[in-house]
């Protein structure tokens, strides 16, 4: 299928739009995940550092007092778990580490994120590390920093982030039998911060993206085509559609668009082509009648020489006759014997008038039944005298009357016998062939002259194309044959091997719709 030019350049629009769209929103994607990872990364490390401080603040208050309660239990891995009040309260202690542990309850408990104090030897065997946090504990002894990972989880992507925990003076009491001093990494944090609703946000916001981009892609599309329908393809399709009606058409008469830009200056232009052409083609025309008028005198130039010859021999014997019978006046016998002579001579000059009369008539085409073998045998008639050195074979299969042009046929067959003829200037042989085969008609002329070279073969039908010296020929006779073979709705075809000779193929459609006509072959 193929697509007008609007619908390609409105494609091609839509897509670069739909390309740059999609890496713009591809880029935002990435971005957008970028920020929250680098959000979710600041608020991990700023909980670290709060943490951190909570922690710091109990342990330099040696543990925090909370009333015991059913939920709340006393440490058991502590020197001093409890403390009994005067009133009879009973309060239990908490380190830094439940403080911790008991904090990420609550804000697990919100959604917010979860955090743990873990170590590679725990006093707690629940703060034993997992897979990622005992990796990470072996790093920080290496001296690096903090550890981030992003990991997916049955509630989405979490940012897990891990930072050492360093042993202070007011850990001391605790960790000191521990064999720890100030300064050794005791163990770490484990921060996990969902950013599953950030995955949401940016999913909305790419769906945003999407939607809007998509909107947008059409809109301009739209826009586009309109406009060059409106600025290039309609005055394209205009200039196209005067193109088809010239020379139907005049130029003068053509709406064309008259605009400023390029299509404004090809439509001038345009213009004045066709006007050009126009002069040229009348000036053509002129000297193609002229040359055609030319190359007819000169045609039938070559076919007096012929005429003469048929003529001035009877002629000369009629004359003959008529003198001896005016000299004997009253010899009967001779009278007798010379009046059929000399009508003899007269129907023989009237014969070969009629051939020349029907030969020079000029007629439009008009179809009807005629015999073309008794048409071409009426030609080579009439070129009897110029056939004196040459032997012509004739072989004629037309076995019906056939539906065609008189005059054209005899043109055609005249055209190409005249340059068999002027072929074979030392005599040769000529045969002409007719026949009938699969509904065409087809005749063959075969010389024995000089042949055709092969670089000027595919130009001998070419206007005014010659090869006979200056005065001798206008170049038109093989092009007015290839005119009339086309007007007949034919096809004319030539091989030669140069110093072999040539032959004429020419194959005409059977015509069998016909005007009503009596069958003759020639007027």
């Amino acid at each position: 299928m193929q697509l007008r030019l609007n619908s390609k350049f409105t494609l091609a629009i839509g897509a670069i739009l739909t390309l740059s769209y999609g890496l713009l929103m591809f880029y935002t994607s990435i971005l957008q995940n970028r920020l929250v990872i680098a959000q979710a990364i600041q608020q991990a490390r700023m909980l670290h550092r709060q943490i951190q401080l909570t922690r710091q603040w109990v342990a330099d208050h040696h543990g925090l007092f909370v009333l015991k309660t059913d939920h709340d239990h006393a440490n058991p891995y502590l020197d001093n778990p409890m403390i009994r009040a005067v009133d009879g309260k009973i309060f239990v202690k908490r380190n830094p580490a439940m403080v911790t542990r008991e904090l990420s309850e609550y804000a697990a408990r919100d959604g917010f994120c979860w955090f743990r104090v873990t170590s590679l030897n725990p006093v707690n065997p629940d703060n034993r590390p997992d897979d990622f946090e005992r990796s990470s504990l072996e790093l920080f002894e290496k001296g690096v920093p903090e550890i981030i990972k992003i990991s997916t989880g049955s509630q989405g992507r979490i940012l897990r982030y891990v930072a050492p925990l360093s042993v202070k003076g007011s850990c001391l009491p605790c960790h000191a039998r521990h064999g720890y001093q100030v300064g050794d990494i005791r163990g770490a944090l484990s921060i996990s911060v969902p950013i599953a609703w950030a995955d949401k946000v940016i999913a909305r916001n790419n769906r945003t993206i999407f939607f809007y981009g998509l909107l947008s892609v059409l809109a301009v599309a739209l826009v586009l085509y309109i406009l060059f329908n409106s600025l290039v393809a309609r005055p394209i399709h205009r200039l196209s559609r005067a193109m088809d009606d010239f020379p139907a058409t005049p130029a003068d008469r053509f709406d064309l668009p008259a605009s400023g830009d390029e299509i404004g200056t090809l439509s001038a232009r345009f213009i004045r082509l066709c006007q050009r052409l126009e002069t040229s083609q009348q000036a053509l025309d002129t000297t193609r009648q002229q040359a055609f008028r030319a190359e007819k005198l000169a045609a039938l130039g070559q076919l007096t020489a012929g005429i003469a010859h048929e003529i001035n021999n009877p002629l000369a014997g009629l004359l003959n006759c008529v003198k001896t019978m005016q000299q004997e006046p009253d010899n009967r016998e001779l009278h007798s014997r010379y009046l059929p002579l000399i009508d003899k001579g007269l129907h023989r000059i009237e014969h070969t008038m009629g051939q020349l009369l029907n030969y020079g008539r000029i007629e439009p085409l008009n179809l009807r039944k005629i015999d073309i073998d008794a048409i071409i045998r009426d030609c080579f008639d009439l070129l009897d005298y110029q056939l004196r050195r040459i032997s012509l074979h004739l072989d004629l299969r037309l076995e019906r009357a056939h539906c065609i042009d008189m005059e054209a046929i005899k043109q055609i067959i005249m055209n190409i016998a005249l340059n068999a003829i002027q072929a074979m200037e030392n005599g040769g042989t000529l045969t002409v062939t007719s026949r009938e085969e699969d509904n065409t008609i087809i005749l063959t002329f075969t010389d024995t002259g000089c042949g055709i070279e092969p670089d000027i073969l595919d130009r001998i039908f070419d206007p005014f194309f010659t090869t006979k010296d200056v005065g001798e020929g206008t170049g038109l006779g093989l092009a007015v044959t290839h005119s009339l073979v086309q007007q007949l709705g034919g096809t004319i075809e030539v091989a030669s091997i140069p110093g072999q000779g040539a032959t004429f193929t020419i194959s005409l459609p059977v015509t069998f719709q016909c005007p009503a006509a009596n069958p003759e072959h020639h007027a």
